[in-house]
């Protein structure tokens, strides 16, 4: 793995900005792939081995995904709305999985760790790259019963929603009675009152049909 440096660089630059967080972030992705014996998880033989649960959607999310080389897309990242900061890091091959909590505690020592640096935010940001791990982190070993649906790769389960129609993948359906059912026919989603609609421009394509 890259220098802590180094990899907090180019996560700022990803995510837009340099933050406490980030720095969080990018440490304890570095600890948690460490722990699971993944030294370089960006590596060809080691990222289909990684599934990473992140338990906040903050700046520290961007940067551990950004170190640990997960991805919504490739279904190595998980998110689970928890609103801890907090993230779990599992090995697939060994089963091994280790989940990373940041103290609260680190927040009040921020002084002790850079007390020449004023500013909240700039004595934070460089007290956890001071921190030792121990100071910063809580590390607890878990256990994670991964369903088959939810490992990397193609789709595994597709089902029709019994109301809609619509194809439901990967084991995310609800069932009832009557049969499986979609989240939005159940009510049970981020959203409500669902209208379709049309739009300026609903025919157009990025790219020109050609005709022959």
């Amino acid at each position: 793995m890259e220098s802590f440096e180094t990899l907090l660089s180019a996560s700022a630059e990803a995510h837009g900005h340099l933050c406490p967080g980030q720095v969080v972030g990018v440490r304890m992705a570095m600890l948690g792939c460490r722990l699971i014996g993944l030294e370089d998880p960006n590596r060809r033989d080691q990222i289909k081995k990684l599934i990473v649960y992140v338990e906040m959607d903050r700046c520290a999310a961007d940067a551990i995904a950004h170190v640990a080389g997960v991805k919504l897309g490739r279904r190595s990242l998980k998110y689970m709305d928890y609103g801890i900061m907090a993230a779990t890091f599992l090995n697939l091959e060994t089963s091994r999985a280790f989940r990373v909590l940041s103290t609260e505690e680190a927040r009040d020592l921020t002084c002790v760790y850079a007390p020449e640096i004023a500013g909240n935010g700039h004595s934070q940001l460089e007290a956890y790259k001071r921190m030792p791990d121990s100071v910063l982190f809580r590390v607890q070993k878990v256990r994670v019963n991964i369903a088959e649906w939810d490992l990397p790769g193609p789709t595994r389960r597709k089902i029709t929603c019994s109301i809609c129609g619509q194809v439901i993948r990967d084991g995310k359906e609800i069932m009832l009675d009557s049969g499986p059912i979609c989240r939005p026919c159940s009510n049970r989603c981020y959203f409500s009152h669902p209208q379709e609609v049309t739009w300026p421009g609903m025919d157009g394509s990025p790219v020109a049909a050609c005709h022959h």
